[in-house]
């Protein structure tokens, strides 16, 4: 990891099928650093970016970390979730005293939530065929 500075901090993430590495260095400028690309070129969508830097927001602290990600699996959604809950685990273990307002505002919580398999003999998870009484 060229962009990775020796004090910094790891931390991984997960949500649905994505899987984040984040590490998170304390000196910094704010600037936000995913799959090797800006925040703003990888995640088009402002609420996906807006997820991302949650955790920063909560704690007012936008512009004093730096945050070097790298996310594989799921779609964009999972992937912000998962870099989020990375972010949120980064600077609870940088900062024990951070954990209050994070743990409060759920984002310690990794979201177990993930999609149902389908079923034999039906459409999907749930779904039926459609019953012809004739």
């Amino acid at each position: 990891m060229a962009n990775v500075e020796k004090n910094s901090v790891y931390s991984t993430g997960r949500r649905k099928e994505a899987v984040a590495r984040v590490w998170l260095s304390p000196v910094g400028t704010g600037k936000i650093v995913v799959n090797y690309q800006e925040l703003g070129n990888y995640f088009g969508r402002e609420t996906l970016r807006m997820v991302v830097r949650q955790p920063f927001e909560l704690l007012n602290s936008l512009d004093k970390y730096d945050v070097f990600a790298t996310v594989k699996g799921g779609g964009l959604s999972g992937q912000a979730a998962a870099i989020r809950l990375g972010i949120s685990r980064a600077l609870n273990e940088h900062e024990g005293a951070l954990r209050p307002p994070l743990k409060a505002a759920g984002y310690l919580t990794r979201d177990s939530r993930a999609k149902e398999r389908k079923k034999y003999g039906q459409r999907g998870a749930r779904a039926r065929f459609q019953f012809s009484k004739r």
